[in-house]
This record gives structure tokens, C-alpha cells and sequence, in this order.
């Protein structure tokens, strides 16, 4: 027999509860549901836009009255829950129906605050907070021409130009002396003031009403200075209060909200808790992204997993008026031990202001350009060390180069047929749709909807920029505290520290030990456990093929016409007539459609069959060749110059110095994929400074480049040092691979890494810590012994025979 679980409150927290359980446990509970509202689930969020006429209420439902039947949860709408009998566990709602729980989940919202002052019962005087509140403002949009709005804050600006747009004459009354003054400082505040009265809205600053004047109606409100304002419709926006009545009826502890722990759990371990009700941690929340992470971790709880924590969350806001841009997060104000960067043109109506605190961004405030929200919100809650670029931060990520999970810039100007994801061949219009009609608020849904993103990864940035552009403010998941997929709460980094520290050497102990919630994992988090358990373990993990990538377990590159390529290494892009004649008998002997010089300085064979591979690698290794790696998360190429043998420029020997970078790198596995490149000279032929680590060689020695990428998103090196020899070269570059390998997630190129922990976490662990470059060095030099074994090799004498063979031999 099944327990029972009993949610009060059908809103967008609760319900978002139910269905995180519902993909963990769908089986555990039979679910009854009561909401004061005659309505199933919508999103609130988006009242303003109904309001406005952007949107109408069917396109705002999230979960319709049929999701509820589909889900076998018994929905009692329009019946609000006046009591709880703990003793007995049932809940009494107040048309007299009853119901029993074994758990209980409160998720009972917030009210809006009704200023008490005379006149506040009249006809006409209204909140904003549901559906109901905004029926009644388009019904007075209809019947009559002046509306007041008290309160300048978000909710009120968005009330206010709703009803402009419905074509009231709208006056905004706020006590402060500036708008949004929890969200804005006075500069924005400002700006903010002019652009809405330049648009028709009449605001009234230091505004305090003494009555609300009337018969039955509202008629006009009188201010404490005398002035008073003709009003058919007066809407209250001056704040929410967490819905605590039932729950200090019936005994639970609450203060400002219903007090929970970081599993959302009351005074009363039945009774769980969520939403804009509950006080964690001494704070209350008013948006949607906190809920929903809130809502996560109580869904984890009640499937009785025992594993995730709510640790609060960092927020930001963005309003929801067309045409209107500001944003802020953290705390903008400052202090006595903060500093302030400032911009501001005024002619173009842009001002910017970050508050940062030991080179720490702490807080933001934007009005006019605000495409670098995300980025800012992004480094506050890294924590990035910004001392390396704080020069340009003012300016924006674009003038860091375009690397990175920011990028609003480009998402925003993007055409909608702009192609965001090549690996599934999704546009920017088709993942726009899918998060505007399908309700999606988290990158995971949007993976599941669209299939952006959940290939090789690379455009996950972009994806995450697109989402946060769409919704605004309400997405809001920090990266570092993102589960590593669907399959775990946990993040990469608690991962890789449970494996080392609990010595876990397989997926499979991975998954037993951390209670994975699917039985096998998933195509994302297997590779990404198989890469974290052999980093960690590289003398006795155990490589489990199954979970590689198809180019990594075929050791060959599969192509669209379901062909492979053969790419032979050739050491520092150099080559003899014996390998040129290997290759030509090959491609010759298979008769080879396509021979081709990569950009990497090798040659790629194209157009094989899988089941001739063995063959040709036997061929190849035959004349000394071997792996090329060409297809894997894995070091690719050393590029290199001719340097000083042959160039009259060339300052060292970058040629023999790359194919000594090869040597000691080929065979290593890394978190993406990882090129090399060495140059003779500052003019930097062989590119070294677009790659994950580049050496270009200067007449007094070598300089030391990190974090390049010359792929989708072009990001110039961070200069890391300078050193004297090549031995202190080859050390350093070890040193590097191995902290990339060891700190990186899984699918995380150099370049995003560097910019997520900063160069200066870099340059401590490197240039700073000789003692533990040297221990960095020695670690990978220690992998390299497992890992240098020649697989085309292993394969032409036999191993993973059946990866090669036909599944089945058909008769013509």
C-alpha cells in the first residue's frame, strides 16, 4: 500500500516539488493536492505579461487540469485548507473535505501587503498576486480611465505598465525616494523614472497616502501632503508576506516564514516545506528560481534518496517591461572595505556600477545595456578572482574575447536560424519556442525538449546564455552547484572528491556508494565517472569501454556517412618518406576516397570501413606509427614551426621542442579535447597562442601561454609565465595538463575553466607553488605510464575483437 502525500498549495514551488518527485519516485506516494485557487498549475511569473496583453492565461499554465488525471494525484481546486490535525495526520479544507497524509508538504505562497490606512476596503482597492487580481484590472481597464498604483517597486512598475498598456491613465505613488530601491541605487533609479515617464506613466516620489477616498467605489487618493489623485482602481504592490496563518495555527515554528532545514523539513519531520512560505537560513525568497531548487531538495527527501542539501541561493532580478532594461544581483550598495567600478554614458542612456571586494565581484547594477548580466551574476557566484581582467570587466565579456558560459551579446543579436547546436542541429528559434511554450526554466529541460547541448557539450555556454536571455532573472542555477545529470545530486567536484576519498575505483562503486538514482547512469554522467575514476586512479581504475564516446571506444573517427577516419601521429607535425609511403600504401591498398592534411599538421584518412581498421593500424604500426588520438578527450596535436633550423627569424628549436611536448603527452586523457602548439619566434606561426597550451620561443628563452581556443568561440592564451630552459618547458607543461585533469569537469575545455576559476587559482598552483608544479608533474608523468600503450596496436593483435565485427551476417 502506497503512503500519502498531501500538498497544500497548488503553485509553481509545490507542484514543481511533485514533479521532481514524480521523475525519482513516481510509484512511492498517492498524491492529493489542494489549491485556493480554481485553476491548475500556471505560472505566475507571467501576470505582468497577461496584464500587458503580451500574453493570455492558456499560454501561462504550466500543468493543466489533465496533468493531474495523467499523474493519477487527486486535485481538489478552489478548496483552501483552513486546518491540520497532526495528531491524526489529516488536513481539513474548508468545504469539510478530509485528508489523510503520511507526508505533508506546505507550499502556501505569500500575500501581498494591504496598507491599512482609511479607505482600503473600498470597491476597486486591489492586490496583485494571482489570476483573479488580474481579471479584475483588465475589467477596470474596460469601465474606467485613471488607475493608481502604490508601490514603486518591481511588482508595482510591472502593474502600472500593464495597465498603461490597457490604456488607463496610471499614476505610480512610492514612499522612497527611488524607484526599486532594494534592487537599484539612485543613478539607475533615475534613469529608471525617466524612461517610464517618457512612455506616459505620471510617478510621484516621497508619496504617502493618508486615505483612500470613496462612496462604494474608489474615487481618489489623498496623499499626506495634500494632493489628491482621481482613481477608479487602486492596486497594492507594496510587498509580499510569506502565508504562515495555517501553519502557526496549527503549531508548526515559524518567524517571518515556516521555519525549515536544508532538507526543507519543519519543527515536524512529517511536514516538509517549500516555496515562498518557508524562512532558510534566516532568509525569505520572492523568485521562482530558489523555489525551484528548494523544490528539488524536497523531492529527494521525500523519495527517501537521504541525499541533497538547500544551502540558499544568490538571486538577481531583471524587469519584465518591453523596452526596459536593468539588472542587479548581490549586494550593490557596498561598504566601507568595498570599491566601486563605474560606467555610465548618459547620452545613451547605459549605466553600469560592480561592487567588488578583495577582487571579488560581490554586486552589480545595470541599466540601459545589461547583455552582461548573466556573466556578472556567473562571477559572483563562482567567487572568480577578476584581478586578471578587472581593467576591462566595466566593458564586458566581449572584451575578454568570447570565450566562456556568458555571451548574452551574441545570443541576443543572433538571427532565430542561427544554429546553437551543430552536433543535433538546433537553431536559436527552436530552443526560444520550446523555453516560451513548454515552460522551461533549467538547461536540463531544455536538453530533454531540444537535444541543444546534450551531445558533446561544447555549446552548453551558449544554451545557458539563451535560457538566461529568455527568462531573465528567473533562471538561476549556480554552475557550481549543478548536479553532474539527472542521474545524481551530486556536483562534478563532490564526485571527484568521493573518489579519491572513498578510494572508489569503477563506475559501478561510484554509483552503490553516492545512491545513483537510475541503476546504469546515462550517456552523460558514464564517460564523465569513466574519465574522473581513471584521473584519480590511473594504475587501478577500471576503464570501462562501454562508457566512452563511439570515436574513443572505435579509436577512429566516425564520419556522416557512418565511414571512419585514420589519422596516424606524426610527432610535432613532422614526418618522414617511410610514414608518407605507409600512408600512401594504405590509402592505396583500401582504396581510400579522400587523403587529407588536417590543420593540426597531420594527415587523415577518410572514407574507411569499421571492420578494416585492425587491417590498416596493423599497416601503419608496421612502419612505426601509432595512435594519433585525433578522436578523443584526449592531448591531439603538438603544432609546430620550423623555429631556428630552418627559419631566420626562429630564436630555439620549436620542432624538436613540440615533438618532445608530444612524446611525453600522447595517450593522456583529459577532460576535452587538448592541443599543443610551439612557436620559434614572437611572429607565432605555428599559433601557439590560441591553444590549450602554447610555447613561443623568444630570444631569451620561452613564454608560457594557457587557456586558448580556436574553435567555435575564439579565446586568445593568458600569458602564464616565462622560464629559461626547455626541461623547465616540459615541466610546466606537465604540470599544467595534470591540474587541468585533475580540476576540470568533464566536457570542460581549458579555456571556460580558466575563465570559471581564474588565471591567479592557476598561476598559485604553478608558478607560485614550486613544490607543487613539481608533485603536478610527477602525478602525470605517473598516469602516462598506464596510459601510453599504443591502442591501435592493442587492436590489431585481437583486443575488443567484437567492436569490429558485424552483428550479424546477412545473405544478400
Amino acid at each position: 500500500m502506497k503512503e500519502k502525500l498531501v500538498l497544500i498549495g497548488n503553485g509553481m514551488a509545490g507542484v514543481r516539488t511533485l514533479e521532481e518527485l514524480l521523475k525519482v519516485a513516481p510509484d512511492l506516494y498517492d498524491i492529493t493536492v489542494f489549491g485556493a485557487e480554481p485553476y491548475g498549475n500556471y505560472n505566475r511569473i507571467m501576470l505582468s505579461p497577461v496584464l500587458a496583453g503580451e500574453k493570455t492565461i492558456d499560454e501561462i499554465m504550466l500543468n493543466d487540469e489533465q496533468w493531474y488525471i495523467d499523474n493519477h494525484i487527486t486535485l481538489h481546486k478552489g478548496k483552501e485548507v483552513i486546518n491540520i490535525d497532526r495528531s491524526a495526520q489529516k488536513v481539513i479544507a474548508s468545504d469539510g473535505t478530509k485528508a489523510s497524509y503520511d507526508r505533508l508538504l506546505m507550499a502556501t505562497g505569500s500575500t501581498p501587503f494591504i496598507i491599512p490606512c482609511p479607505g482600503h476596503e473600498l470597491e476597486g482597492v486591489i492586490g496583485f498576486r494571482d489570476i483573479h487580481d488580474v481579471d479584475k484590472m483588465l475589467e477596470a481597464a474596460k469601465q474606467h480611465q485613471h488607475a493608481v498604483v502604490i508601490g514603486g517597486g518591481l511588482l508595482g512598475l510591472e502593474a502600472a505598465n500593464g495597465l498603461m498598456q490597457q490604456g488607463m491613465k496610471v499614476t505610480v505613488l512610492h514612499l522612497m525616494d527611488t524607484l526599486m530601491e532594494r534592487q537599484l541605487d539612485s543613478v539607475a533609479g533615475k534613469m529608471l523614472r525617466k524612461s517610464l515617464e517618457d512612455r506616459g506613466l505620471e510617478i510621484l516620489m516621497q508619496a504617502s497616502t493618508k486615505e483612500i477616498k470613496g462612496q462604494d467605489h474608489v474615487q481618489s487618493v489623498l496623499l499626506e501632503d495634500g494632493r489628491e489623485i482621481p482613481a477608479e482602481l487602486v492596486v497594492m504592490a507594496v510587498g509580499i508576506r510569506p502565508n504562515i496563518a495555517l501553519a502557526e495555527k496549527v503549531g508548526i515554528h515559524c518567524e517571518r516564514g515556516i521555519v525549515v532545514n536544508d532538507t526543507m523539513q519543519t519543527f515536524d519531520p512529517k511536514v516538509y516545506a517549500v516555496g515562498e512560505c518557508v524562512q532558510h537560513r534566516g532568509q525569505v525568497y520572492g523568485l521562482v528560481a530558489p523555489l525551484f531548487e528548494m523544490g528539488k531538495v524536497c523531492a529527494n527527501h521525500l523519495a527517501k534518496m537521504g541525499i541533497g542539501r538547500y544551502e540558499g541561493s544568490m538571486t538577481s532580478t531583471k524587469l519584465k517591461v518591453t523596452g526596459i532594461d536593468l539588472f542587479s544581483a548581490g549586494d550593490f550598495t557596498g561598504g566601507e572595505d568595498t570599491e566601486e567600478l563605474v560606467f555610465q554614458d548618459a547620452s545613451r542612456g547605459v549605466y553600469r556600477k560592480l561592487v567588488v571586494q578583495d577582487n571579488k565581484l560581490k554586486g552589480a547594477v545595470m541599466y540601459g545595456d545589461t547583455i552582461d548580466g548573466s556573466w556578472y551574476f556567473d562571477l559572483m557566484r563562482d567567487a572568480t578572482d577578476i584581478s586578471d581582467f578587472r581593467e576591462n570587466i566595466l566593458f564586458g565579456q566581449a572584451h575578454l574575447g568570447d570565450s566562456g558560459h556568458g555571451d548574452e551579446n551574441r545570443i541576443a543579436m543572433m538571427a532565430d536560424s542561427a544554429e546553437i547546436c551543430g552536433c543535433n542541429g538546433v537553431c536559436k528559434g527552436d530552443i526560444v519556442k520550446a523555453i516560451t511554450d513548454k515552460k522551461l526554466f533549467t538547461l536540463e529541460d531544455v536538453r530533454a525538449h531540444t537535444k541543444a547541448s546534450s551531445s558533446c557539450g561544447s555549446c552548453t555556454g551558449l544554451v545557458e546564455s539563451l535560457l538566461a536571455h529568455t527568462v531573465g532573472g528567473d533562471y538561476s542555477v549556480a554552475p557550481h552547484l549543478k548536479p553532474l545529470c539527472a542521474c545524481t545530486e551530486h556536483t562534478h567536484d563532490e564526485i571527484r572528491a568521493t573518489i579519491k576519498e572513498k578510494e572508489l575505483k569503477s563506475i559501478r562503486s561510484v554509483m552503490d556508494f553516492m545512491e545513483w538514482k537510475t541503476p546504469d547512469g546515462c550517456s552523460k554522467c558514464r564517460p564523465a565517472l569513466n574519465y574522473y575514476v581513471m584521473c584519480a586512479w590511473p594504475d587501478a581504475g577500471s576503464d570501462d569501454g562501454q562508457s566512452r564516446f563511439i570515436n574513443e571506444r572505435a579509436h577512429a573517427n566516425i564520419q556522416k556517412d557512418a565511414t571512419y577516419s585514420v589519422i596516424p601521429r606524426m610527432w610535432g607535425g613532422g614526418t618522414t618518406p617511410e610514414e608518407l609511403r605507409a600512408i600512401a600504401d594504405v590509402a592505396e591498398k583500401f582504396n581510400v576516397k579522400t587523403v587529407h592534411v588536417t590543420g593540426g599538421q597531420r594527415i587523415a584518412l577518410y572514407g574507411l570501413k569499421k571492420h578494416e581498421l585492425p587491417v590498416i593500424w596493423n599497416d601503419l604500426n608496421q612502419a612505426g606509427m601509432v595512435s594519433g588520438h585525433a578522436y578523443g578527450k584526449a592531448l591531439r596535436t603538438v603544432k609546430t614551426c620550423v623555429g631556428k633550423e630552418w627559419c631566420r627569424f626562429g630564436t630555439q628549436d620549436s620542432t624538436q621542442l613540440g615533438i618532445e611536448l608530444e612524446k611525453m603527452t600522447w595517450g593522456s586523457w583529459t577532460p576535452h579535447k587538448y592541443k599543443m602548439a610551439a612557436s620559434g619566434c614572437p611572429r607565432n606561426c605555428a599559433e601557439a597562442t590560441i591553444k590549450d597550451f602554447g610555447v613561443v620561443c623568444v630570444d631569451s628563452g620561452y613564454e608560457l601561454h594557457v587557456g586558448g581556443n580556436g574553435g567555435i568561440k575564439v579565446r586568445a592564451t593568458d600569458f602564464l609565465c616565462a622560464v629559461s630552459t626547455e626541461e623547465e618547458v616540459l615541466e610546466y607543461a606537465a604540470a599544467f595538463m595534470q591540474v587541468y585533469r585533475e580540476q576540470a569537469h568533464y566536457l570542460e575545455r581549458t579555456a571556460p575553466w580558466i575563465e570559471r576559476v581564474g588565471l591567479a587559482h592557476v598561476k598559485e598552483q604553478i608558478v607560485d607553488d614550486a613544490d607543487n608544479r613539481v608533485a603536478l608533474a610527477e602525478r602525470f608523468h605517473f598516469s602516462q605510464k598506464f596510459a601510453q600503450d599504443d591502442p591501435w596496436q592493442q587492436r590489431a593483435q585481437g583486443a575488443e575483437k567484437h567492436e569490429f565485427e558485424p552483428l550479424k551476417q546477412l545473405n544478400a
